[in-house]
């Protein structure tokens, strides 16, 4: 409904705008109203009574329940054996004892006249949650993550256990151990050698440990050994699948690698020694996805900013040598920025950091388009546009915006 003041805005700037040459129904789009609608309000009092449906009377339905089926309803509802029924249970058990008094939706509407339409029972009304707890890495050492997985041996029902840390901002390996057996201490274990080699102890922030909610990450001794390291433990939401991606993604790349035994391994020296040559290879030599294609470890040691400015300036001189073939701006090497542990929107990140811009990759093109391509040139500069969703009152039209319907034309006589 629209009140009977922004009626009369929108009425007195639509009339000004085709007093200016536009169209009626133009006019009405843009105030976010439709031209019968205008009519309707000047052919009766719309504008001088404005929406007198709230006010209108609305006589009681010849079919409508009684004031005894009411107090029926109610005394039913109250009944010991219902106390702790809603009428989603009490309809059909009447109906089961051949009694019928009213559907569902009349027990729910006379209820809840009389102020009984409260949970019933020990049930509490839903609780709004929180949105999810999230921590981001702005540097190497922010942020860990940890997993144990399955290593298969060549004996059936055997297996050997992958414990894995996972540095999120770089994405480098900095701690693992494979054992014959998933236990608390050999967790506790890594958690402490790998700090001592990070220096952690040296650090004035420690680190956040995210791991799941599996029993060995979350066992006394653990938590026991991140207290004295002074590490704080962090925990993967109930029933959510993807609080600890980065280190799910992992083991998948560990375990399509093309060296990995798919009969399994014959012991557990051969499991240590496969670990072994997958972390120098994962850390030292694969380019991952996730950072710009360069390597955890140059990502870790800070080096990636100075990679991908070269790989920036390789693009650039292809693009100069060959303008015709470009027409857009190259690829975007700009250095990946903050990382989130959970999926957060967009602000968030950038708000915990400022990325470097490289001139070419973003925003404006180092090398401007071929001359004629209109097309790659709006591509590149962006409309610049942005909308915003408005009420009624909010849509009252200034006379200016008015003003530019008339260049649709005349407004017919």
């Amino acid at each position: 409904m629209t009140r009977l003041e922004d009626r009369q805005i929108l009425v007195r700037d639509i009339e000004q705008a085709c007093a200016d040459g536009a169209r009626l129904a133009p006019a009405c789009a843009v105030a976010g109203i439709d031209a019968h609608t205008l009519r309707r309000w000047k052919a009766g009092d719309g504008l001088l009574q404005g929406d007198r449906r709230p006010d209108a009377d609305r006589p009681i339905p010849a079919h409508a329940l009684s004031e005894a089926e009411q107090a029926q309803i109610i005394a039913v509802a109250n009944e010991p054996r219902f106390a702790e029924t809603p009428p989603a249970r009490i309809v059909p058990a009447l109906a089961d004892e051949g009694i019928y008094i009213a559907s569902e939706s009349s027990f729910h509407r006379v209820m809840r006249a009389h102020g009984q339409m409260n949970r019933r029972g020990r049930a509490q009304p839903p609780r709004t949650s929180r949105p999810p707890t999230t921590h981001i890495a702005s540097r190497p050492g922010d942020i860990w993550c940890w997993d144990v997985t399955f290593l298969p041996a060549q004996i059936q029902g055997r297996w050997f256990y992958l414990y894995l840390i996972l540095d999120l901002y770089s994405r480098k390996i900095v701690g693992f151990e494979v054992h014959d057996t998933d236990s608390a201490d050999h967790a506790a274990h890594l958690a402490r050698r790998t700090a001592l080699a990070e220096g952690v102890h040296a650090k004035p922030v420690r680190p956040v440990l995210h791991g799941d909610n599996g029993a060995t990450l979350k066992a006394t001794t653990v938590l026991a050994m991140l207290h004295w390291l002074g590490i704080k433990p962090s925990y993967s939401r109930p029933r959510v699948s993807d609080d600890n991606a980065f280190a799910e993604a992992l083991f998948r790349t560990a375990k399509y690698r093309p060296e990995f035994p798919l009969k399994g391994f014959v012991d557990l020296d051969s499991a240590r020694q496969w670990a072994a040559r997958f972390v120098q290879w994962y850390n030292q030599e694969h380019r991952h996805s996730g950072i710009r294609y360069v390597t955890p470890a140059q990502r870790h040691a800070g080096q990636d900013g100075p990679v991908l400015a070269a790989r920036h300036a390789v693009y650039q001189d292809a693009r100069q040598r060959n303008p015709q073939r470009w027409s857009g701006s190259t690829r975007n090497w700009k250095p990946v920025g903050a990382v989130t542990l959970n999926p957060e929107r967009d602000i968030i990140i950038r708000a915990a950091t400022s990325q470097i811009q490289l001139s070419g990759s973003i925003g404006e093109p180092a090398f401007p388009s071929r001359s004629g391509s209109a097309q790659a040139a709006e591509r590149n500069a962006g409309d610049g546009r942005s909308r915003a969703t408005r009420s009624h009152a909010q849509r009252a039209l200034s006379r200016a915006s008015m003003a530019r319907l008339a260049s649709t034309g005349p407004s017919p006589q």
